[in-house]
């Protein structure tokens, strides 16, 4: 099968900024109340469901991966570029991290316990997003929670540089309430829906609000 063009583009653009991205955000987390606290809401939820495997899908050098393992989950990372992963290797090498794609995660059938996908489905263009969600319901198990967090907007931002390397990067901002019902669609209820202002972090500013979702599996 043909690998997508913004798949590889992707692959391409995180490797090519891998390392120099891994330094300026390796302390975000430690700026950024609101993310600390959805991910520890989540932490708790599947710690009460039996504190099952969870997969960060997405998970660039690892620093979201690593929070949710210090807040006692059993979890690994899922990246497409393979040099983020060897940062999120030689950073956290104690955690386990895989390479491969959110459109077509190769994991076991209601295998999870949780999912979480940390600025992640950024990338992925409309008309994948909801093979994607099926995909992530698949592999949960019956009860089992996914977070996600993402700007928002209605349009589409092209980035061809950054840290000085040249890049191939499509952002899509999106609405709350669409993604929310694309999840519906896929078979998940919706739990939580939070919406917060732009605030500055550790080696920025953010320009567009950012919406946090929390949803799950429906079962036991």
């Amino acid at each position: 099968m043909t690998e997508p063009d913004f798949l590889r583009e992707t692959r391409a653009s995180y490797d090519a900024v891998a390392d120099r991205m891994a330094r300026q955000f390796r302390g975000e987390l430690a700026s950024k109340p609101w993310d600390r606290a959805v991910l520890g809401a989540f932490a708790e939820l599947v710690r009460r469901s039996g504190n099952g495997p969870v997969a960060d899908v997405g998970c660039g050098p690892g620093m979201v991966t690593a929070h949710l393992a210090s807040l006692g989950l059993d979890v690994f990372g899922i990246d497409l570029s393979p040099q983020m992963l060897a940062q999120a290797r030689r950073d956290h090498p104690g955690l386990r991290f895989e390479e491969g794609s959110m459109t077509a995660l190769d994991l076991p059938e209601g295998g999870l316990a949780g999912i979480t996908a940390w600025y992640s489905i950024i990338h992925v263009p409309d008309e994948l997003l909801p093979a994607t969600f099926t995909g992530f319901h698949r592999a949960l198990a019956p009860g089992g929670h996914l977070a996600m967090v993402f700007q928002v907007g209605d349009e589409q931002v092209v980035r061809t540089e950054a840290f000085g390397e040249s890049i191939s990067l499509t952002f899509r901002r999106r609405p709350p309430d669409h993604v929310a019902a694309l999840l519906t669609a896929a078979g998940f209820e919706v739990r939580v829906r939070l919406l917060r202002e732009p605030e500055p972090y550790e080696g920025g500013t953010e320009s567009t609000p950012q919406a946090y979702l929390l949803a799950r599996r429906p079962g036991h």
